[in-house]
């Protein structure tokens, strides 16, 4: 066990794989029938806290691997994450005040209503049950999504792509190469369902220019916690849950 705990790779790889591999069993436990279960016909409801404990538990186990550090860079990455996280949800809002149309075209540009997704309002009746899977969802959300993403894509991937035959720790952290910026922003967008391509092509742009710029991962982390916190404050308000 020590072994993995001290392997860089393993520790910056991990967590994002257990992440999707239990995302990617949503659509194949769903049972969309509102007559049974919650637990059936919206599974998300207990895979995602599943999800979140499961990769806070190796992101500590592995936590020596990561340096966050140096802590600089944060009034740009807030200034991004606004910027990033408002190119994301502006088709869908437009969408929503202008009732426009879903052709595929357009929603592969985000237009689209963004109305299926994760909807915790089937535990209003239940009040504690609703805050409790609200802040499990807000902790998903701001603080496990920015870590298991920003340490893999950020702290690994855009290294590794540089590093060739050489460990990926050799490679300073913000280190700048065209072809590890295209891999890693193009590889990022197309990790997340097609009406977000666009939103996450401006925004993994804006990341990669952040990471080299700050050289802090700690800023990137930030900056996508800021900018999911702030969807999960418009998802909210919209009910637009394809957002999240």
């Amino acid at each position: 066990m020590l072994k993995y705990h001290n392997n860089a790779a393993i520790a910056h790889v991990a967590p994002l794989v257990v992440f999707m591999l239990l995302t990617s069993l949503v659509p194949f436990i769903a049972v969309k029938n509102s007559a049974l279960s919650w637990w059936r016909s919206a599974p998300e409801h207990w895979i995602y806290p599943l999800q979140t404990v499961a990769c806070i538990g190796m992101l500590a186990f592995f936590w020596k691997n990561y340096t966050l550090r140096p802590a600089r860079g944060f009034l740009l990455a807030t200034l991004l994450g606004v910027a990033g996280i408002v190119i994301w949800i502006l088709p869908g809002w437009l969408y929503q005040h202008f009732e426009g149309g879903n052709s595929p075209p357009l929603s592969w540009l985000g237009y689209s209503p963004r109305t299926g997704g994760f909807d915790p309002t089937i535990f209003e009746k239940s009040p504690y049950w609703h805050v409790a899977v609200l802040c499990l969802r807000f902790v998903r959300l701001v603080i496990v999504v920015p870590l298991v993403e920003e340490i893999f894509w950020r702290g690994f991937l855009m290294r590794y792509v540089i590093a060739g035959h050489r460990p990926f720790t050799s490679v300073p952290f913000g280190r700048h190469h065209w072809r590890s910026f295209g891999i890693t922003t193009i590889a990022f967008m197309l990790v997340h369902a097609s009406e977000d391509w666009l939103g996450a092509l401006v925004f993994g742009s804006l990341m990669y220019f952040l990471c080299i710029r700050s050289k802090s991962l700690g800023a990137c982390v930030w900056m996508h916690a800021v900018a999911n916190l702030l969807l999960g404050i418009y998802v909210l308000i919209t009910r637009q849950w394809g957002f999240w």
